[in-house]
């Protein structure tokens, strides 16, 4: 599409992901989509952590870990499991729904 004041050619940020990153379906787009999904996750752990007023080592004693593990999480700089997820938000007091879709139907799971 052209913007018609500036004659430049203007792209959708999906458009820009199909090309640079990959087309939805390919093993590099699946990848960025999870990776930027846990980046996500791990800044609403961090959020919710604070407006707690809990330190990163408070978290990590609720859910037996140490604080170390709870920075990484937060920072995305490990792989972590869903009992690991559950286990945090449960410490935090929130609710975890989970939506899976399955061609044309919607599993939910609350945790």
């Amino acid at each position: 599409m052209k913007n018609k004041d500036t004659d430049l050619e203007i792209f959708s940020f999906d458009e820009i992901k199909d090309e640079f990153i990959g087309e939805i379906g390919t093993v590099k787009r699946a990848f960025y989509e999870q990776e930027l999904q846990m980046e996500l996750l791990g800044n609403l752990i961090k959020k919710v952590r604070l407006g707690k007023n809990m330190t990163q080592e408070d978290l990590g004693k609720l859910i037996g870990v140490q604080r170390a593990q709870i920075s990484k999480l937060e920072n995305n700089t490990t792989n972590v499991t869903l009992e690991t997820i559950l286990k945090v938000f449960k410490a935090l007091n929130a609710k975890v729904n989970f939506n899976v879709e399955l061609l044309d139907s919607v599993v939910k799971i609350a945790g």
